[in-house]
């Protein structure tokens, strides 16, 4: 003869003969982990601003994650979400429930790796974020070494030019270029990059060479809008010698500024990693170097916990392999 244990609209059978304090964790630890799928659902949606979308990326159904979103807003007894036909967006009661789910998923993931600490082969999700193209040319590389290495690793990247908040996104590592802000999170040193200001061959047989920095003044420069100093370029050790340039084309993306360099439209600042290939190749040449500020530092940021996890160590190890061999010079 059996019993029957209700949880969460579940029935969970189990013998007289049964464990009842083994039932009862039973039935408690599936509802914790349906809490979990849900709130990993919810995030999925407001990430994706979609239920069909954070389908495809949990690789499950819409119709599961509708229920899991719709479960948890029963649970809590409010909407997270606005529905249309054409829309998902997040009630001002969901906007303020997502930090909180991300910090929940991120400090499960983070007990789950600091467990399994003692096994020397990572496991599990590694999320990382960098700038734009210091993460395409370094980041990314050693991210799938390592995912090619260990089977059981997965990553994901954050490739953005602002500095995120590592703590309330459940960023594992943030790759920082420039000087940090106090903060309780720990910091390796993975090197420094350089000031680097170019222009093309061509555009300076056509308009000579800058030998002072007050020479920009006269010359054709291209300002990118990014998060570096626009118009107001910065010479001198301490980089206190700021000369205010009056661009001639204004460009939002690193990508397009070395592009408008290499066309001869004028004189770009940028850091010596995003123009390393340009330079190598003869499309571009540095000027004004020993005007240059003093070098900018590289850093990796993560929160103390999370050095435990076997993801995070040998992936600040490669790096560190990396900044060894000079990759980023």
């Amino acid at each position: 003869m059996e019993k029957g244990l209700c949880h969460a609209g579940k029935i969970i059978r189990c013998g007289y003969d049964d464990n009842p304090r083994s039932s009862m964790f039973t039935i408690a630890h599936r509802g914790i982990m349906d809490r979990f799928d849900a709130l990993t659902s919810f995030v999925a949606v407001a990430d994706r601003r979609g239920f069909a979308a954070a389908a495809r990326a949990l690789g499950t159904s819409p119709p599961a994650v509708t229920r899991a979103v719709a479960a948890l807003e029963r649970h809590l007894g409010v909407t997270l979400f606005h529905r249309s036909t054409r829309a998902v967006s997040l009630t001002d009661e969901g906007l303020a429930f997502l930090d909180r789910a991300r910090r929940i998923l991120a400090d499960l993931r983070e007990a789950e790796q600091i467990a399994m600490g003692g096994r020397s082969v990572p496991r599990g999700q590694l999320y990382v974020t960098a700038p734009v193209m210091f993460g395409k040319l370094h980041v990314l590389p050693t991210i799938s070494a390592l995912l090619a290495r260990y089977d059981g690793l997965n990553a994901r990247m954050m490739l953005v030019d602002r500095n995120v908040r590592i703590v309330e996104e459940g960023i594992d590592v943030a790759v920082r270029i420039g000087a940090l802000a106090d903060s309780a999170l720990r910091v390796v040193p993975i090197g420094s990059v350089q000031q680097t200001i170019v222009a093309s061959p061509a555009y300076l047989a056509e308009h000579g060479t800058p030998m002072v920095p007050t020479d920009l003044e006269r010359h054709r420069c291209i300002a990118c809008n990014g998060v570096r100093d626009g118009s107001n370029w910065r010479f001198g050790a301490a980089g206190d010698a700021i000369v205010k340039i009056a661009p001639r084309l204004t460009i939002n993306t690193i990508d397009g500024t070395i592009a408008a360099a290499e066309a001869g439209s004028g004189l770009a600042n940028v850091l010596s990693y995003q123009a390393a290939a340009a330079i190598g190749a003869g499309r571009l040449v540095p000027v004004l170097a020993e005007h240059a500020p003093r070098p900018i530092p590289i850093t990796l940021l993560y929160e103390a916990g999370r050095g435990a996890m076997p993801a995070v160590r040998i992936f600040i190890e490669a790096m560190r392999e990396s900044a060894r061999e000079g990759a980023w010079l």
